[in-house]
């Protein structure tokens, strides 16, 4: 089945039945370093190393730890510390996005679903210029926020969008669709089945968690009770300046009082045998004074430089402090 316009597409789509006319390619390529398989405004890629500093320094003494990270995002943090830190026998993961917990549960136990719906949409997109391209990522935006799909259906939806959006963005609207406009990409890679397939290969070293979408404390279940948790963090950032109704990353806003709770849920982690790590912005007060600084005034501090690159303008994409936020020493 050849299909050369997005309106068909979508229609195709609509009947809930996908029509594959490829097979998965016979790749065992194990070279591939497993890594975030979609992008992710305020991800930390970019700060792997300066964060590794800052674990504990017997980290790799330490025997079966479960690793646990409630915004899980795109999950650079959780790939790295996998593969580098053979200790870790068990990773709980969460985030208050289904889309984005659904790719991560159909990675580690059915990537063929999700590769072949991707591949699917990618072959499509190639195969019209760029009008129909364009058009094609505007229906497909549609019907992803729609409800007339399925989930593994929204889940490509989901990374296809995410590849071709402007900048990688996931931006949704006071009524909770995703609204993030078509980002002219000439050739992006769409259906990744190397990074795929080697994400699925490590999220299956190990026990894995994929708790369902929702609120992070739900993961105080999962702690193990007689080895060491190592719990990271990273949840929407404060404004710099001052509080406000900060949306970018859903439509349920992570003001100043969610930020006083989600401390509160780490002093009684710090209780329970875990090492915690927190990362947020520099934000600062009126009277300049940083505001996690009154907040964790318990806790101990670093800061480190991060590059941070979604403007538009090439020449404000800049670095920036943000800290980190621990319960233990070095």
């Amino acid at each position: 089945m050849f299909i050369d316009r997005s309106s068909q597409i979508i229609k195709h789509l609509k009947c809930r039945k996908w029509i594959i006319v490829m097979t998965l390619r016979k790749n065992n390529n194990k070279d591939v370093i497993a890594r975030p398989f979609v992008k992710w405004a305020g991800g930390k890629g970019y700060l792997i190393q300066q964060l590794e500093t800052l674990l504990p320094t017997n980290f790799d003494e330490l025997q079966n730890v479960t690793y646990i990270e409630p915004f899980v995002g795109g999950g650079a943090m959780l790939f790295h510390m996998l593969q580098r830190y053979k200790c870790i026998r068990r990773a709980v993961i969460n985030d208050i996005n289904p889309d984005l917990i659904h790719c991560y549960q159909l990675i580690a136990r059915s990537p063929e679903i999700l590769i072949e719906r991707l591949r699917y949409l990618e072959n499509n997109y190639y195969s019209v210029d760029f009008l129909a391209r364009k058009e094609m990522f505007y229906n497909c935006r549609d019907l992803y926020n729609s409800e007339e799909i399925q989930p593994d259906e929204r889940a490509a939806l989901f990374i296809f969008l995410n590849r071709t959006c402007f900048n990688g963005l996931y931006r949704v609207n006071a009524a909770g669709k995703f609204n993030v406009p078509y980002g002219r990409y000439k050739r992006p890679v769409i259906c990744n089945e190397e990074l795929i397939l080697a994400d699925h290969r490590l999220l299956n070293t190990i026990e894995l968690v994929i708790r369902q979408p929702g609120d992070y404390k739900l993961v105080k279940r999962n702690l193990s009770r007689s080895y060491m948790n190592f719990v990271y963090f990273d949840p929407p950032y404060r404004p710099l300046f001052g509080s406000s109704n900060f949306k970018a990353y859903s439509n349920s806003p992570f003001g100043d009082k969610q930020q006083v709770e989600l401390k509160l849920f780490c002093d009684k982690l710090s209780t329970r045998n875990c090492q915690v790590m927190l990362s947020n912005s520099d934000s600062r007060e009126q009277n300049d004074v940083c505001y996690f600084e009154e907040l964790y005034k318990d806790y101990y501090f670093s800061r480190i430089l991060a590059p941070r690159f979604i403007n538009a303008n090439p020449k404000k994409r800049n670095e920036l402090e943000e800290i980190v936020i621990r319960n233990y020493t070095f």
